[in-house]
C-alpha cells in the first residue's frame, strides 16, 4: 500500500480504472481496491488506522502535484456475472492467452470458493444430470447454472446439501433421495427466479439461504449420512480402518494443524480467518507460547461475540468470558449443533 501510493503520487494518476457495481446511491469496487483505498487516505489521511500511516499519507499528500482529483474514473459494470468473468480472466492465470495477471493461490482459491469458477467439473452438471435421471428437474424455467455453482463452490455448502466433489467426482453423502429432493427444491428456487445471484453472492448469502432450508426440513441431516455394508457410516468406517503402515508420531509444530478444514470464512470474519491462518501456519509451539495463548483468547472472544450476535443469545455485558461461553455452548446444544458430551466437555 504503502509503494503503490508512492507511485499513484508520482504518476499522478492511476493507470487502470477500478471496476464497480452500482449499489443504490453508491458504487462496491470489485477490483481495484488498494487503488480507491490509496486515493482515499490521500483525499483524507485521518482515515488512516494509525497515527504512523496518517503522517505518511499527510506527506505523499503534500508531494502531489497539481490538483488532487474529486473523481475517478471507473469501469462500471451492473450483471455480477460478468463481473465475475471479467475477475476470471484478469486474475486466474494467462490461460493460454485470454487472462492477464495473476493472483496467488489463496486469493484465487478464495475466488473459486465464492464462484464456483475452476477447471474441474461443473456442480451444475452433476446436479442437473441426477434431476433429470430422478425425473426432478424444475417444471418451468432452466437452472441457472453460473448461480447454483456459486451456491454450491465449497465443500462445506455441498456437504450441507447432501454430497461431496472431493477428487472431482460426485458422490452422495447423505441418503440420495432425500439429496435430491434438497437439490430439486434448490433448482426450484433458482429456476424460478425466487433466489438470485444477489441473495447469494458470498458467504453469508449463501450460509442464509441454506439455514432456510434447514429450518424448514429440507435439507438432509446426521441420520441421513450414507451407510456402507457393515452399518457403519462413511465417517466413522475411515476412521476405524487400520493403516496400511505402522504410523510414525510427529511433533505438532502449530496450535491448529495444517490440514484443510473445509472452513469458508465470510468477508466480515476477516479479523477471525487472519488469527487462524497465525495460529494454523506461522506460530509455533515451542518458539512463540505466550502469543499462541493470547491470539487463542482472542479468537475465541470473536467467535463468541460473533455467535450471540448473529444467534440473539442472551448475555450481560458485565458476562465473564466462562458465562458466556457456557451461554453459547447451552445454545448450541438446544439447536442440535454438538452433543451433551461435547457440552460438558
Amino acid at each position: 500500500m504503502r509503494n503503490l501510493t508512492k507511485d499513484i503520487v508520482n504518476c499522478g494518476e492511476i493507470y487502470e480504472m477500478p471496476l464497480v457495481s452500482p449499489e443504490k446511491s453508491k458504487f462496491i469496487v470489485f477490483d481495484g481496491n488498494r487503488r480507491v483505498t490509496c486515493l482515499k487516505l490521500l483525499e483524507n489521511p485521518r482515515r488512516a488506522p494509525t497515527t504512523e500511516l496518517q503522517m505518511f499519507f499527510r506527506e505523499q499528500r503534500a508531494l502531489w502535484n497539481g490538483a488532487f482529483p474529486e473523481n475517478v474514473q471507473c469501469q462500471i459494470e451492473a450483471d455480477r456475472d460478468r463481473i465475475d468473468e471479467i475477475l476470471y480472466r484478469r486474475h486466474t492465470g494467462t490461460q493460454s492467452g485470454v487472462g492477464q495477471s495473476t493472483w496467488d493461490d489463496r486469493m484465487k482459491a478464495i475466488f473459486v470458493a465464492r464462484t464456483g469458477k475452476g477447471t474441474g467439473p461443473s456442480v451444475a452438471d452433476e446436479i442437473e444430470k441426477r434431476l433429470m435421471n430422478a425425473h426432478l428437474l424444475p417444471a418451468r424455467g432452466k437452472i441457472p447454472r453460473s448461480t447454483l455453482n456459486r451456491l454450491l463452490s465449497a465443500e462445506p455448502f455441498r456437504n450441507r446439501v447432501g454430497f461431496t466433489m472431493t477428487g472431482g467426482r460426485f458422490e452422495f453423502t447423505h441418503d440420495e433421495t432425500v439429496s435430491l429432493a434438497a437439490l430439486a427444491r434448490i433448482a426450484g428456487d433458482l429456476s424460478r427466479r425466487e433466489i438470485v445471484l444477489g441473495d447469494i453472492w458470498d458467504v453469508d448469502g449463501k450460509e442464509s439461504y441454506l439455514n432456510q432450508l434447514e429450518k424448514e426440513g429440507v435439507l438432509p441431516n446426521q441420520s441421513h449420512l450414507v451407510k456402507q455394508n457393515d452399518g457403519a457410516t462413511t465417517k466413522s468406517k475411515a476412521a476405524r480402518a487400520k493403516p496400511s503402515a505402522k504410523a510414525t508420531p510427529t511433533a505438532r509444530k502449530t496450535l491448529i494443524p495444517q490440514k484443510n478444514f473445509g472452513l469458508s470464512w465470510p468477508g466480515r470474519l476477516q479479523r477471525h480467518h487472519q488469527i487462524w491462518e497465525e495460529l494454523q501456519f506461522y506460530l509455533e509451539l515451542k518458539k512463540h507460547p505466550n502469543a499462541i495463548s493470547v491470539l487463542l483468547r482472542v479468537l475465541i472472544e470473536l467467535s463468541l461475540e460473533n455467535y450471540i450476535g448473529a444467534e440473539n443469545v442472551a448475555v450481560h455485558e458485565n458476562d465473564k468470558l466462562a458465562n458466556r461461553l457456557e451461554k453459547v455452548g447451552h445454545h448450541l446444544e438446544a439447536a442440535g449443533k454438538i452433543d451433551n458430551k461435547q457440552m460438558t466437555s
